[in-house]
């Protein structure tokens, strides 16, 4: 297995090589896709048919926004959890869409980064539903890891020989600490999340927005301390914005 990790628009895009093929552990982003296809016919050498799985670990602009058109260029096939289907669907979830693409724009303003068009269908059309424990469909040394809390649908793969996990976005940095990322939609099964990942002892982990850690050097309890107990995402946020205006407590909405 040889791992090449490119830089993304506001991400890290990690391609893998085995054999005669190629996968893709995250969909990336709109912005990101001729990079990734110039990347597979220049620097490897190699037809975009040798692009057989794109795995989209949520539906994120940065991680699933480049899958549907990836997919038509190369003919791989998209793997997902089954809940990713729905997660932009209907009126709040289109409305969450728009939100999260212009959150996208906003992170690149701030890595410096023109804007650059990102749209892509909110409504993933995947050709693979997995499930917690699986192997990878063609690439058998890879399994999969249901990991949910920043969405209701997050995956992480880990490459069973050389126990490497891609987490995605289970963690990011902020002044140099790992943290929680934002958001954390379901506070308890986060939590769980970080335990199971824990658990496998990786020897190092992948992320879409650090760089590749040690498996021993990160502290997951401190990342479990910094969790939140409720809900942090746009909806709740703007819900206890008007809750402290109007004096009402935060928990009455969760009893």
């Amino acid at each position: 297995m040889k791992l090449h990790t490119l830089q993304g628009y506001i991400q890290q895009i990690h391609l893998v090589e085995e054999g005669d093929k190629l996968l893709l552990l995250d969909g990336c982003s709109r912005a990101d896709v001729d990079n990734v296809c110039r990347f597979i016919r220049d620097e490897l050498g190699r037809p975009l048919s040798h692009l057989a799985i794109i795995v989209v670990t949520h539906m994120h602009p940065d991680h699933a926004g480049g899958a549907h058109k990836l997919r038509e260029c190369s003919g791989a096939r998209i793997a997902a959890h089954p809940k990713a289907r729905n997660w932009y669907a209907g009126l709040a979830g289109r409305s969450a869409h728009v939100i999260d693409v212009a959150l996208t724009w906003w992170v690149a303003s701030r890595l410096g980064k023109p804007k650059k068009y990102i749209w892509y269908n909110p409504l993933l059309r995947p050709d693979i539903l997995l499930t917690d424990g699986q192997l990878l469909p063609e690439f058998d040394n890879w399994k999969v890891y249901f990991t949910p809390g920043h969405t209701d649908h997050d995956l992480s793969v880990m490459h069973i020989p050389s126990q490497r996990i891609y987490v995605a976005d289970l963690m990011v940095k902020v002044k140099g600490e790992l943290v929680p990322p934002y958001p954390v939609c379901h506070p308890n099964q986060y939590k769980r999340s970080l335990q199971t990942v824990r658990a496998l002892k990786p020897a190092s982990v992948l992320f879409a927005h650090v760089r590749e850690q040690a498996g021993a050097r990160i502290d997951f309890d401190e990342v479990l301390e910094h969790a939140p107990r409720l809900p942090k995402n746009h909806w709740h946020s703007t819900r206890n914005r008007i809750s402290r205006k109007l004096g009402l407590n935060e928990k009455q909405h969760y009893v």
